[in-house]
């Protein structure tokens, strides 16, 4: 993961949908099964805005950011369906988004404007990891282990998390859809 580094003064955040339950506790067992040692750090999510390092003094300014971007948007529903790769560009095994897709892409597109503007070291594409940076053996194991998964949720907000100094990925506030 291309985590960015933080000096004193600044937070380094994430902007992600929150995968709710039952599934999140699936798909984190799932990430934990193919050894990805990244799978107690990060809860199951759908990125809207990578690591991202800003000014603590600067926080309400993104939280106000945020804020007009939940307003500008309504409530959604996501499908989960099946798992997909990006090998060989990225050692990445995902969950696929069946439905949802455009939602998240309008999201997306809106919070990275004004202070979070940023460029992409890919194109967006919203999945939910499941195996990140683990030997092949063991991307292949869960691309099998989820090839069959489906959940269906409805989306009403984004989180604002925080990245601690101990690796873990918070949920600071949620920012609720409301057009």
């Amino acid at each position: 993961m291309n985590i960015p580094e933080r000096a004193p003064g600044q937070a380094r955040i994430g902007i992600a949908v929150a995968v709710p339950e039952p599934y999140a506790t699936e798909l984190a067992a799932a990430r934990s099964a193919a050894g990805d040692p990244l799978a107690a750090l990060i809860p199951p999510h759908i990125t809207l805005l990578g690591p991202t390092v800003i000014d603590q003094a600067d926080l309400d300014k993104v939280r106000d950011h945020l804020e007009e971007v939940a307003a500008s948007m309504r409530p959604f529903e996501v499908v989960l369906r099946g798992t997909a790769t990006f090998r060989p560009v990225s050692p990445v095994v995902f969950v696929a988004l069946a439905q949802g897709i455009a939602e998240c892409e309008t999201i997306e597109s809106r919070v990275r404007t004004g202070m979070l503007a940023q460029d992409l070291r890919f194109n967006y594409h919203p999945h939910v990891t499941i195996a990140h940076e683990v030997p092949d053996d063991r991307l292949d194991k869960a691309f099998e282990a989820l090839r069959d998964f489906e959940a269906r949720f409805q989306v009403g907000g984004f989180w604002q998390y925080e990245h601690g100094d101990d690796g873990v990925w918070r949920p600071q506030r949620e920012f609720g859809l409301r057009r």
